[in-house]
């Protein structure tokens, strides 16, 4: 089981940089880089390849709509190249805000597009030369332009692809298709109910090439006799996620909390978060929803959190670290992984 962290794409990068650079050294495998509306995610990402030595840089995540399948692939190739080849492309839809409002596309075809941008990065990053026609046509019909294979020769002709996926539908193409699964909010205990079936299904269809689907997933980190506390720090980001992504029937972090059997508190929130009244949506998230999704406790009971997480299938752990000690806390996960890797 492998150890990584969300960087935190509000902050400053440089300094962020900093932080990763150390915990790489304190065992950290894997960082993912958001994107949302604020700063690119490449250029951080290429700077964290030459502030990085060993660990794996993931995008998580671009979208499917503001980046041609081509640049997608682009992308890949280049941060694999820089990198030495430890690139992470995490791809997935985001959602209408982001894209309607930030984006000024159409959301359409949310799994049309996913998959054709798996396909076509594969097929790119293999050097095929590309005639395609399907919701992107390469080359344009009556154009100018005629089929062309990638200029550079990749790192690596196959960059893992992981896909950010929660409905149904999404999740199923995902276990079909991709190398990881990028999954928000992520309940151990209650991930089979939700996503039992679309995994199942989605793996029946799966190449036996690609290996099985690999699952990153976690949440707040701190340890220690007085750190059941810090779980209150999940609620901000619950309550944004179930109560401000999205309109009502729009919201599929809503959905899942809805599909958790969080029913009544799920539109409670929504309703305050939409209004304006944010503290107060963030008092109404369930106090089992922010200790499920996190792993903040005594010793003893943050071991059985992280082998909650392994039990549902998760391969590489995505922690946050909350305290003044980061590096402490990433040594010693790291450690009860390679026990739990050994045993």
């Amino acid at each position: 089981m492998e150890l990584s962290l969300p960087l935190d794409y509000a902050g400053d990068p440089r300094q962020a940089a900093d932080e990763v650079a150390a915990l790489e050294s304190a065992g950290l495998d894997a960082v993912w880089v958001a994107e949302a509306y604020g700063f690119d995610a490449p250029t951080i990402m290429g700077y964290l390849a030459a502030r990085t030595e060993r660990m794996k840089i993931g995008s998580g995540i671009l979208n499917v709509y503001s980046r041609t399948p081509a640049l997608l692939a682009q992308t890949a190739a280049g941060l694999d190249a820089i990198s030495g080849g430890r690139a992470i492309l995490g791809l997935g839809a985001s959602g209408p805000q982001v894209v309607e409002g930030w984006h000024g596309k159409a959301y359409d075809k949310p799994l049309g597009r996913t998959r054709e941008a798996i396909e076509l990065t594969r097929r790119i990053l293999r050097r095929e030369v590309i005639d395609h026609h399907g919701i992107t046509d390469m080359p344009r019909p009556g154009g100018l332009g005629k089929p062309l294979k990638l200029l550079t020769k990749p790192v690596r002709p196959e960059v893992p692809l992981y896909v950010a996926s929660l409905g149904p539908a999404n999740v199923r193409m995902t276990a079909e298709l991709a190398d990881g699964w990028l999954p928000t909010l992520f309940i151990p205990e209650k991930a089979h109910q939700v996503w039992g079936t679309a995994l199942a299904e989605g793996a029946a269809l799966r190449d036996p090439a690609l290996g099985p689907l690999r699952t990153v997933a976690g949440g707040l980190l701190a340890i220690g006799e007085d750190a059941a506390a810090v779980r209150e720090l999940a609620r901000p980001k619950i309550a944004l996620y179930v109560g401000g992504m999205g309109a009502p029937g729009k919201n599929f972090y809503n959905d899942l909390a809805v599909a958790y059997g969080y029913e009544k508190e799920a539109r409670l929130i929504q309703e305050l978060y939409l209004s304006g009244r944010k503290k107060e949506a963030e008092a109404a998230v369930p106090a089992e929803f922010c200790e499920l999704t996190s792993l903040c406790g005594p010793e003893s009971y943050v071991r059985e959190r992280v082998e909650a997480f392994r039990a549902a299938g998760v391969d590489m752990l995505n922690i946050t670290p909350v305290g003044p000690e980061p590096t402490r806390l990433v040594e010693t996960v790291k450690s009860w992984l390679q026990e739990g890797d050994r045993a």
